[in-house]
């Protein structure tokens, strides 16, 4: 998966599109990734100890990672992601920029 816990991304499709957050949780197995601030559901929140006033509460839901590119943090600029071989670790690239994404 080119996207990782923690990446700057766009999103460029769906209701949320242009959007820009931080990737919170990467689900590989569904091919999906929970982004902050971006598909935000209505929960509604039965009474608990842990919140004993309920109610409907606001979160985030996981979009496909279709749907988003990584910012690359020099330009700011939405790219393309490839993988390459540096100092025998492989590590992945802006192909706008060609700048290392991984340290």
């Amino acid at each position: 998966m080119f996207v990782k816990k923690g990446d700057k991304v766009k999103v460029i499709s769906g209701k949320d599109k242009n959007k820009e957050g931080v990737v919170l949780a990467v689900f590989p197995k569904e091919d999906r990734v929970l982004v902050e601030g971006v598909n935000m559901v209505k929960k509604h929140q039965k009474p608990t100890n842990a919140a004993p006033q309920g109610g409907i509460i606001e979160k985030e839901a996981p979009i496909h990672a279709s749907n988003v590119m990584v910012i690359d943090p020099e330009t700011g600029e939405a790219s393309k992601i490839g993988h390459k071989i540096v100092d025998g670790k492989k590590v992945r690239f802006a192909k706008k920029s060609g700048n290392v994404l991984d340290k």
